[in-house]
C-alpha cells in the first residue's frame, strides 16, 4: 500500500469513556515505527487560558500521543508567600487565577484566620459569599465566551463581555478596583458595601437570568455547537472521581460533590441552591454545568442582599486586625500599631492547616505550615486547573485533532493557577 493509501489511525466512537492509561496519566506515547507527524499545539494557543504547550503526536487527523508541558508562566507564588508576611500575602494570593481572583483570596485568608484563631463577624462572611458567587459568574462567563471562539463563533464572547463588565462594576463600587482587590482580610473585608451598591446589584440580578436564557439558546439551540461537543471527552464518575477531578468538570460526570453543600463555609449552610450535575460527563455537560450555575449563583446573591445581617465587618482583634482608618488621624497608638502590623506582621502559632473552597473550576484550597513567625513556613496551593490537566490526554487520544480543542476549553483550566 503506497503512502497516499495509508488509512489513518482509527477513531474511538462518541461517547466512549476515557480509561486512564497506564502510567504517567499526563502523558501518552504515540505507536513506534508508524509515520507519524509531531506537532506543538501552544504554547500559545487561543484555547488556553494562559500558557500551555502540548506536544501533540498526529496519524493524519488522529492524535495518537500527547504529552502535556507546563511551567511557562511559572513564578513562584508559593515561594513568594514564604519571604513575605502573612499580611503581605494578601495581594500574591488572587493574581495565581485572574478569573478566580476572589475564590483565591478566600482560600490563603481562611488558612490564616484558622490559624490564628480569630471570629469573622457575620455581615462579613455573608458579604464574601455574595462575591464569590459574582466572581463564579465572572468566570463562568469567559469561559462561555471563550467556548465560543474557539469554535469559530465570536458573537457570544461579546454578549458575555458585557456582563463580566457589569459584573467587574460591582466589584469596583465595593473594593474600588475591578480585579486583584485585596477586600477579603483577615477578621473581615476591607469596607462595608456602599449606598447605591444594594440597588445595581438587584439590577444585576432581575436582567442575568434573561441574559442566560439567551445564552442556553444560543448553546443549546445551535446543532453546530450540539455536534462540536456532544461525546467528546466523556469521562465517567468513577474516572473522574479517580482523576481527582472537582467542581463542574466532576459534577459534569454525574457526581453531586460541591464544597459549599458538602464542607460549608461562610454563608452557604444558610442558603438555598442546587447542586448542578450531569449525566454522560462529556464536554456538552461541563459546558452545560456551567451555564446552569450561574442561575443557581445568582439565586445565592440574591439571598444575601435580602438577607444580609446587620453589624461590624471586621473583627475587633487588634493583634491582627489593621486599626480603623480615621484612628490614624487622631491617635498616635493607632498609628505606631498600624505600622508595626504593615511592617513587622504578626505570629502564628506553630501548626498547620488545610483550607478548600468551591472556586469555579473546583477545589481551590491552601496548605499553610507555621514555624510560630511573622512568615508562612510553608504555602501550597491545590490547584483545579492542575489537577485537571492531566486528563487531557486520555481524553484526547484516538480523537479527531478538532476534538483536543473543544477537550481543553470543555476543561477550563487557567494555567497561571496550574503553573503557580
Amino acid at each position: 500500500m503506497s503512502a497516499t493509501e495509508r488509512q489513518s489511525a482509527p477513531v474511538v466512537p462518541l461517547w466512549t469513556p476515557a480509561v486512564i492509561p497506564s502510567g504517567a496519566p499526563s502523558k501518552i506515547d504515540p505507536p513506534e515505527g508508524e509515520d507519524l507527524i509531531t506537532v506543538n499545539f501552544g504554547p500559545n494557543h487561543p484555547s488556553t487560558h494562559g500558557v500551555l504547550r502540548l506536544i501533540v503526536t498526529l496519524d493524519g487527523e488522529v492524535v495518537v500521543g500527547l504529552d502535556a508541558d507546563i511551567g511557562y508562566v511559572h513564578t513562584g507564588f508559593e515561594k513568594n508567600f514564604e519571604q513575605k508576611t502573612y499580611w503581605k500575602g494578601i495581594p500574591y494570593s488572587p493574581r495565581m487565577d485572574y478569573l478566580a481572583f476572589f475564590a483565591n483570596e478566600l482560600a490563603y485568608v481562611g488558612a490564616v484566620e484558622q490559624m490564628i484563631d480569630i471570629e469573622v463577624p457575620e455581615r462579613a462572611q455573608w458579604i464574601r459569599t455574595l462575591f464569590a458567587e459574582l466572581n463564579r459568574i465572572h468566570s463562568h462567563l469567559i469561559f462561555l465566551g471563550t467556548s465560543g471562539v474557539e469554535l469559530g463563533a465570536i458573537s457570544l464572547f461579546f454578549y458575555c463581555l458585557r456582563e463580566r463588565d457589569t459584573v467587574l462594576d460591582l466589584f469596583e463600587m465595593v473594593t474600588g478596583v475591578r480585579m486583584h482587590d485585596r477586600y477579603p482580610q483577615f477578621g473581615g473585608v476591607a469596607e462595608d458595601i456602599p449606598k447605591g451598591f444594594l440597588a445595581e446589584a438587584k439590577r444585576f440580578c432581575r436582567e442575568m437570568p434573561q441574559r442566560i436564557d439567551e445564552y442556553l439558546d444560543l448553546v443549546a439551540g445551535n446543532a453546530v455547537w450540539r455536534d462540536r461537543y456532544r461525546g467528546i471527552g466523556v469521562i465517567d464518575a468513577e474516572t473522574a472521581i479517580a482523576m481527582g477531578l472537582s467542581g463542574p468538570n466532576l459534577r459534569a460526570s454525574g457526581v453531586p460533590y460541591d464544597l459549599r453543600r458538602a464542607q460549608p463555609y461562610l454563608a452557604y449552610d444558610k442558603l438555598q441552591f442546587d447542586v448542578v450535575v450531569g449525566e454522560r460527563g462529556d464536554a456538552y455537560d461541563r459546558l452545560m454545568c456551567r451555564i446552569k450555575e450561574m442561575y443557581e449563583s445568582v439565586r445565592i446573591i440574591e439571598q444575601c442582599l435580602d438577607g444580609m445581617p446587620p453589624g461590624p465587618v471586621m473583627a475587633d482583634d487588634r493583634k491582627y486586625v489593621l486599626p480603623p482608618r480615621h484612628e490614624l488621624h487622631t491617635s498616635m497608638e493607632s498609628l505606631i500599631h498600624h505600622f508595626k502590623l504593615v511592617t513587622e506582621g504578626f505570629r502564628v502559632r506553630p501548626g498547620q492547616v488545610y483550607y478548600p473552597v468551591e472556586s469555579p473550576r473546583g477545589e481551590f484550597a491552601c496548605y499553610l505550615v507555621s514555624d510560630g513567625g511573622t512568615t508562612p513556613w510553608r504555602v501550597h496551593f491545590r490547584a483545579p486547573s492542575f489537577v485537571s490537566l492531566q486528563s487531557t490526554a486520555m481524553m484526547a487520544v484516538n480523537r479527531y485533532v478538532a476534538d483536543l480543542i473543544v477537550v481543553v476549553a470543555s476543561l477550563d483550566g487557567v494555567m497561571g493557577e496550574a503553573d503557580r
